[in-house]
């Protein structure tokens, strides 16, 4: 996971990220972000000067990982969501992932809420691990964990996920690689 930003420049990163799964004008945006050809203090404000290598990681993760993914719809349903969702991930942008899902679990409710908790506090468990919080890592990589244990979502087995997650817990010092997000399996 890529450390995040400083609040007003995290914020403003992650809309853009976000608004890139289904605009390409917000793709352009993030690519020039990633390159180099935007001002760094016009994205990073005078609370986040020194983040400029920040700033471009994610800005750079973003951008390959979003090439990969076709522009999508403002607001996809939930399956759809959660390829993103997976894709962000895999790219060391946990903070997106909370962002993108925590629309989708406030609608929710019953197993599928419980399921969405359970995703949101894992991705928030490895951000914050990355943000050098151990103890807020731990804390909700335990309970994100516990919540998905035998769970499915929208046909996602999010079982696996539970257990190579839970598995790094006790690692969390050694800064451990979060296992690939889960996914809907193809035949």
């Amino acid at each position: 996971m890529i450390p995040t930003l400083p609040l007003r420049a995290r914020n403003r990163l992650a809309t853009t990220i976000l608004a890139a799964l289904h605009d390409a004008s917000a793709r352009q945006r993030l690519a020039g972000v990633a390159g180099g050809d935007v001002a760094e203090v016009e994205w990073l404000g005078a609370e986040g000067q020194g983040a400029g290598v920040l700033l471009r990681q994610r800005a750079e993760s973003a951008t390959r990982a979003l090439a990969a993914l076709p522009l999508g719809v403002a607001a996809p349903p939930l399956t759809e969501a959660l390829v993103s969702a997976a894709v962000l991930f895999d790219a060391g942008l946990a903070f997106e992932v909370h962002e993108l899902l925590e629309p989708y679990w406030v609608r929710a409710d019953g197993e599928e809420r419980e399921a969405l908790q359970g995703l949101i506090q894992i991705a928030v468990g490895y951000q914050h691990l990355a943000n050098g919080n151990l103890a807020g890592a731990r804390a909700l990589l335990d309970e994100g964990t516990t919540r998905i244990r035998g769970r499915n979502l929208a046909g996602i087995d999010c079982d696996a996920f539970a257990r190579a997650a839970r598995a790094t817990i006790p690692r969390l010092t050694e800064g451990p690689t979060a296992p690939d997000f889960p996914r809907r399996r193809t035949s």
